[in-house]
C-alpha cells in the first residue's frame, strides 16, 4: 500500500498556470507546467508561472514532467523551469515536444531533457507506471495521463472534448478510457472551464460555416486574428480557403513556424504553394493570418491598428476577423483594438466566445468522462473556483458521493493512505513568479504598485545642490515632471512647487550635520498635499539632493 499526495502548484481557482503534483511514496510526478498571461493591470509583466521551489528542493525525486498538449497554459513554464531543473525529464507526444523545442531553442536551451511518448504505450517507473491516452483537443497529439499505482489509478485528463468527427491525431480513444475505468480509478482530475455550460461542446467549437460565409461574402483583403496554438481552428480555415483561389500570408513568427511544422509533419493539410511571403500582404483578395507572440497577447494586432507595422496597414475596404477568444483580463485591450478597427472603417467581425466555443469539456462531456472512469474520488481542476464548484455538482449528479469530491485551492493537499482519503489537511507553500521580459522573479507587488502609480499619475522629480561647507543652496530646487501635467500651461503650480521645496530644504539646513532624510520626507509630505489639492492626482515624488 502507498501514501499518495495530490495537489496543485497552479491551475486551481485560476485560468492557466496549470501544474499538478502527484506523490506516490517517494516518487514525484508533475502533470503539466503552464503559464498564465498577465492581465491589463499587471503593467510590464509578460506572463506568470507557478513558483516551483518545491520541485527544486525535491528534484532528485521527480520522475518526470508530463505535458498533455502544446498550449502555453499547460507547457509555457517549461523553458523557465529547465534553466534550473537540469536533470528532470519532460515527457510529451511528438507534436507537443515540437512546440516545446521551439520555445527552448529561442531561449538557447538544450532539448536533451525531452522524451517522446506514444499514446497507449506504458512507461514504467519502478512499481508505478504512466499510460498516455489520446483525447480530443484543438491541437493534435493531445493526451491525458494515467498514473498506475498499487492502490488504483490517478487519471489527469488535461483539456478534452468528445467529438466523433475529429479523427486521426485528434481522436479520443473511448475504448481505452472505458478499459481504464474498469481497472479501477482511485482519483480523477478533470478540467472545469466549461462545467457551467449545459450539453456537449461539439458542434459549438466548429467555425468552418461562418468562415466560409465570410470569405465568400467579402472579395477584398481579410485579416484574421487567431491563436497560433489553435491548430484545428486554423485547419478549418484552410479547408475553406482550399475551396477558393485565395492565397494566405502569415504574420507572426510563432504562427508561421507552427503552421509550417504542422504541414511538414502531416498534422495539417494545406497546399504550401498558397502560403505567400510578406511582400504579398497587400495583394488583392489575400487572407492574412495574424497571431499573438508568446508573451504579449494582441502584440501584433496592436502594432497594426496603431499604424506602426512597416508591412501592413488596415484600410477601410478590409475585413478584420477576431477568430479566437479573448484571454481573461485582456478585455480592455481587446475593446480598444476593436474600436480602433471600427474607426478606420474596416468591416469588423468578432466571433462570439459564447457561440463559437473553445475545445473544452462542457457539462455532458464531463459527465461522460466520469461515467467512463468510474472514479472513487473526483478532483475538479483547470479553472476558476466557480467552475470547479459546477464541476463538483456534475459529479454529484452522476453518483459520486459528496465526501469523495475534492474542491481544493493551490497548495491544498489531498492525501490518500491505503486507497482512502485521509482527514489530515496539509498545505504546500505556493506563490507566483512574474516574468518581466527576460527578468524572472524580480517583479513583486511593490513594483507593480509603483508601475500602476506611474501609469495613473506620473512622476515628479525634485533636484537641488547644496554647498557642503556653507550649507547654502547652490542650484535648484528644480522640478521635472513626466506623465503628470503639461508644464507650459501650469507655470503657477510649478513655481509654487519649487517654493515649497525650497522652504522645506531651508528649514533643515543647519551648520554641521544635515538630515537629508527629513528633507526628503518633508518635501514628499508638503509637496504631495499641495499637488493633490491643485490637481487631485498623487504623482510619485522622487527627490535628489546632492552636496558639493
Amino acid at each position: 500500500m502507498s501514501k499518495i499526495k495530490v495537489f496543485g502548484l497552479g491551475g486551481l481557482n485560476e485560468n492557466g498556470k496549470n501544474m499538478y503534483i502527484v506523490e506516490v511514496d517517494k516518487d514525484l510526478f508533475v502533470f503539466d507546467a503552464g503559464l498564465k498571461y498577465a492581465d491589463d493591470f499587471m503593467l510590464g509583466v509578460d506572463y506568470i508561472i507557478p513558483n516551483y521551489d518545491y520541485l527544486k528542493e525535491n528534484e532528485k525525486r521527480i520522475k518526470g514532467i508530463f505535458i498533455t498538449h502544446g498550449h502555453d497554459k499547460h507547457m509555457g513554464a517549461i523553458p523557465d523551469m529547465l534553466k534550473e531543473l537540469k536533470q528532470v525529464k519532460v515527457y510529451g507526444t511528438t507534436f507537443t515536444l515540437e512546440m516545446i523545442k521551439e520555445e527552448l531553442r529561442e531561449e538557447g536551451l538544450s532539448t536533451k531533457q525531452l522524451v517522446e511518448v506514444t499514446p497507449h504505450r506504458q512507461i514504467k517507473f519502478g512499481k508505478n507506471s504512466i499510460f498516455p491516452v489520446s483525447v480530443t483537443h484543438s491541437v493534435p497529439d493531445a493526451v491525458g495521463y494515467v498514473l498506475n499505482t498499487v492502490d488504483g489509478a490517478i487519471v489527469y485528463t488535461g483539456d478534452f472534448i468528445f467529438d466523433p468527427t475529429m479523427i486521426g491525431k485528434y481522436k479520443t480513444d473511448i475504448g481505452k478510457l472505458a478499459y481504464i475505468g474498469k481497472q479501477g480509478v482511485l482519483c480523477l482530475l478533470s478540467e472545469s472551464l466549461y462545467a457551467p455550460r449545459k450539453g456537449y461542446t461539439s458542434p459549438g467549437h466548429r467555425i468552418a460555416p461562418v468562415m466560409s460565409e465570410m470569405i465568400n461574402r467579402h472579395d477584398g483583403r481579410i485579416l484574421i486574428n487567431i491563436l497560433a496554438a489553435q491548430v484545428h481552428r486554423i485547419q478549418e480555415l484552410f479547408d475553406v480557403v482550399m475551396k477558393t483561389d485565395r492565397k494566405v500570408v502569415i504574420l507572426g513568427k510563432r504562427l508561421e513556424t507552427t503552421v509550417n511544422k504542422a504541414i511538414d509533419m502531416g498534422y495539417m493539410n494545406f497546399d504550401k504553394k498558397r502560403l505567400l511571403g510578406i511582400r504579398h500582404v497587400n495583394d488583392e483578395g489575400i487572407i492574412v493570418l495574424i497571431s499573438d507572440e508568446r508573451e504579449k497577447p494582441f502584440s501584433n494586432m496592436k502594432r497594426i491598428v496603431k499604424g506602426y507595422d512597416k508591412f501592413i496597414h488596415i484600410k477601410p475596404e478590409d475585413t478584420v476577423v477576431f477568430a479566437s477568444p479573448v484571454y481573461e483580463g485582456m478585455e480592455k485591450s481587446a475593446t480598444h483594438i476593436y474600436d480602433k478597427v471600427a474607426k478606420i472603417g474596416a468591416n469588423l467581425t468578432i466571433l462570439s466566445s459564447k457561440k463559437y466555443l473553445d475545445h473544452h469539456a462542457s457539462g455532458e462531456d464531463l459527465m461522460m468522462m466520469i461515467d467512463l472512469m468510474q472514479p472513487k474520488y473526483y478532483f475538479p481542476v483547470i479553472g476558476e473556483y466557480r467552475h470547479q464548484v459546477e464541476n463538483a455538482k456534475l459529479a454529484l449528479a452522476v453518483g459520486i458521493p459528496e465526501e469523495n469530491i475534492l474542491l481544493k485551492l493551490n497548495g491544498q493537499v489531498a492525501t490518500f493512505e491505503k486507497g482512502v482519503l485521509s482527514k489530515q489537511e496539509t498545505k504546500m507553500k505556493i506563490d507566483d513568479i512574474l516574468v518581466d521580459g527576460k527578468t524572472v522573479g524580480d517583479v513583486g507587488e511593490l513594483v507593480l504598485k509603483d508601475r500602476e502609480l506611474l501609469s495613473d499619475n506620473g512622476v515628479v522629480l525634485v533636484s537641488a545642490t547644496i554647498d557642503k561647507k556653507t550649507k547654502k543652496i547652490l542650484a535648484g530646487p528644480e522640478i521635472l515632471t513626466r506623465g503628470f501635467i503639461y508644464v507650459k500651461e501650469n507655470n503657477d503650480i510649478m513655481k509654487e512647487a519649487e517654493k515649497i521645496s525650497r522652504e522645506v530644504i531651508l528649514e533643515q539646513l543647519k551648520p554641521g550635520y544635515t538630515n537629508f532624510n527629513k528633507i526628503k520626507l518633508g518635501i514628499r509630505d508638503k509637496l504631495g498635499k499641495y499637488l493633490y489639492r491643485e490637481t487631485e492626482c498623487k504623482p510619485m515624488i522622487l527627490i535628489v539632493i546632492q552636496e558639493v
